[in-house]
Formats: structure tokens, C-alpha cells, sequence
């Protein structure tokens, strides 16, 4: 069974105790009377500090401002009247991670610089422990946490608003099928039943069952769509258009790899052979395709910095290829059967073409789909 990292409050309780025993194995010695520097009454405060500060970590997800604040206090404190200088630092720059992951930019550059000038203070204060060059090195390390959390916020918000904007594009997509199909047949339902009924009155007598039939499926079938306007519009939402627009097609694939970039992935999108109109079906499977892919990647690729996404115009055929160079998996189950996966090769296989998506040797993750132009396997002979 494959080793699964923890999640939630499970990662947030494994963090806070890896690092709350990092801290405490540095600071062990300070509890044996041969290493004695300094009172057990400062002793014990400097290891209720240590709870405090890795403690705080559990609410990193929660309150990340708040839990970096206390963490970074605790640690300041540890260091103030502790003779024992552990690595407790390892838990404000933990907790500074956690704010810039969650959003909060400026409040993690404020901390970051919170730190940095009370490092500083004490050194020019006279601790021998810290020099220039370990002050250089722990801003660099700061300002490293920030960016990675930062990157990692902005991961986590293209990847929502992709999942918004693929909701929102099905429901305007059922709208569309619904209001063009089921609308049109109800519609002309009323409109023949009303046209035999204005017949039939003028032929049959006033209690005749087939007029009250017809003006039973007329009333009916106007209700009906009634109901199937108000059902439209809630599938659409008042702050969505009509779906007027076109479906996506490899046109917008530009607009796809802008949004990857700006999650933080080098996004290189390649062409050979000369570019041709494609079916509507095969147009926007190749759009899917590589939405679905770039979405994966920033959700499930750790260490991801690129995506080469190529498309390969063939005599027969389209090849659309995704590669990141990420480690993972772009699903959680490492030969590639995610259900999005599974969704994506469905539909390469009702366009008569083929699906193949797993990790690469040496590391990435590779998504590979063959649509022929044109469905030989669905053409009636």
C-alpha cells in the first residue's frame, strides 16, 4: 500500500510535532546537571516556550496570521532568556510559510521583517551565536518561504477558479442542450396542440374528450415551459451570459497557458505541422485536454516549474501531448486513472482515437492523446 502524506489537521499536528521534536532534541541537553547554564526555573520556561511556538503550528491553517505571530513571539522569548540556543527558529519560518500559502502576502513580508530586525537587534546586541553572514542567510531563507508560499496560494487559486469556470461552462453547456433541444420539442407540442385544438372546436361539440385533451397537453406544455425557463436561469445565474459564445476550442489554448504562468509554471506551447480546422467534437477535446492536464499539474505535481504542451498536426491524426516535470503524478494513483483522467480518455475514445497519461521515468508526468479528424469507427457504411 503506497505511503500517503497526511492531510488537514493531520498534516498540521505532524508538522507541529516534527518540529516541536527538532526543537526539543536540540535543546535535550539543557536537562542533564552536567550542561547547566542556567536555572531549572528558566529552564522550564524556556521548554513551555518550545511547546508554545510548535504548538501554535496546529492552527497554521486556521489562524495563520495569529499562529505566526504567537510561534514568532515564543521563539523570540526562547531565545531572550534561554542559555540553550536550540533550532527553534525552524518553527516561525514554518509558520511564515503557512501565512503567505494562505494569501496573506503582506502580513507574511511584515513578519518576515519582524524577524529579521530582532535577529539583527541581537546581534548587535553582543549574541556570539549569530553573525552578518547567518543574518544574510536566514533573510534569504525567509524571503525563500515567502515566495514558495506565495507560488503555492497562487497554484491553489488558479486551480480553483479553473474548477469554477469549468462548472459554470457545463451548466451553460446543459443549458444550451436543454433550452435547444427539450425547449424546441415542448414548444412545438404547444403549438400543435393549440393549432388542432382551433381546428377541432370548430367541428366538434362542446363535450367532446379530444378537446379537453388537447386543452389539458396545451395548458400542460406551457407550464412546462414555464418551469424549464425558470430551471434555465437558475442554471445560468443572474451574472451569467446567455451561452451565446462558441464552445473552446485550440484557439484558446494561448489563454490557458497564460493562466498556468501566472500560477508560477514555465509554460511552453509548441506546434509542428500545418494547423487545420478541426471538428467541433475534436476542437474542444483538444481544449479539455489540456485544461484538464494544467489543472492537475498545479494540484497534484509537487515541484512542478514546467509543462511542454505540443500539438502535432499529422495527415490522419492530432497528437496532443502535456509533460511536466513534476514528481507525483498528475493524480493521486500513479498510473494516471484520476477520475478527470478517466473522463479525458473517455472522450478521445468516443472520437474513435486513443488516451495514454502516466509518470516518466527519471521523474514528470506525461499526457498523450491521438484524435483522428475525422470518427471512422462511428461512420455508417
Amino acid at each position: 500500500m503506497p505511503l500517503r502524506m497526511p492531510r488537514g489537521r493531520a498534516a498540521d499536528t505532524a508538522l507541529a510535532c516534527v518540529t516541536g521534536l527538532a526543537a526539543a532534541l536540540g535543546s535535550v541537553r539543557s536537562l542533564f546537571p552536567q550542561h547547566r547554564l542556567e536555572p531549572w526555573g528558566v529552564t522550564t520556561a524556556g521548554w513551555v516556550l518550545i511547546a508554545a511556538a510548535c504548538g501554535a503550528l496546529y492552527f497554521r491553517r486556521r489562524r495563520p496570521v495569529a499562529a505566526a505571530a504567537v510561534c514568532a513571539a515564543a521563539t523570540a522569548a526562547y531565545y531572550l532568556i534561554s542559555s540553550y540556543d536550540g533550532p527553534l527558529m525552524i518553527a516561525p519560518v514554518a509558520a511564515l510559510y503557512a501565512v503567505a500559502a494562505a494569501g496573506r502576502i503582506r502580513a507574511a513580508i511584515a513578519l518576515a521583517a519582524l524577524i529579521v530586525i530582532g535577529v539583527g537587534a541581537g546581534t548587535l546586541a553582543g549574541n556570539e551565536e549569530i553573525n552578518g553572514i547567518a543574518l544574510f542567510m536566514l533573510t534569504g531563507w525567509l524571503v525563500g518561504m515567502v515566495a514558495l508560499g506565495s507560488m503555492q496560494h497562487g497554484r491553489r487559486a488558479y486551480a480553483e477558479e479553473e474548477a469554477r469556470l469549468r462548472a459554470a461552462e457545463e451548466r451553460l453547456r446543459i443549458a444550451r442542450e436543454v433550452h435547444d433541444v427539450v425547449g424546441h420539442n415542448i414548444s412545438m407540442i404547444n403549438v400543435q396542440a393549440g393549432a388542432a385544438l382551433h381546428r377541432l372546436k370548430k367541428t366538434a361539440p362542446p363535450d367532446d374528450i379530444a378537446t379537453a385533451a388537447l386543452e389539458e397537453i396545451k395548458a400542460a406544455s406551457k407550464e412546462t415551459l414555464r418551469e424549464l425557463r425558470a430551471t434555465l436561469g437558475v442554471l445560468r445565474q443572474v451574472d451569467e451570459a446567455a451561452p451565446t459564445a462558441p464552445p473552446p476550442g485550440a484557439d484558446r489554448l494561448p489563454e490557458l497557458a497564460d493562466g498556468a504562468r501566472r500560477a508560477g509554471l514555465d509554460v511552453h506551447l509548441t506546434t509542428h505541422g500545418e494547423p487545420r480546422p478541426l471538428p467541433a467534437e475534436v476542437d474542444l477535446a483538444v481544449y479539455r485536454i489540456v485544461q484538464e492536464s494544467l489543472t492537475n499539474v498545479t494540484r497534484h505535481a509537487r515541484d512542478a516549474t514546467a509543462v511542454g504542451i505540443e500539438l502535432i498536426y499529422a495527415r490522419h491524426q492530432l497528437t496532443v501531448t502535456v509533460v511536466d516535470d513534476g514528481h507525483g503524478g498528475a493524480t493521486s494513483s500513479a498510473d494516471g486513472t484520476g477520475s478527470g483522467l478517466n473522463g479525458l480518455r473517455e472522450r478521445a475514445r468516443l472520437l474513435g482515437g486513443r488516451f495514454h497519461a502516466g509518470p516518466l521515468q527519471g521523474g514528470g508526468f506525461s499526457t498523450e492523446a491521438n484524435l483522428p479528424y475525422e470518427n471512422r469507427e462511428s461512420r455508417v457504411p
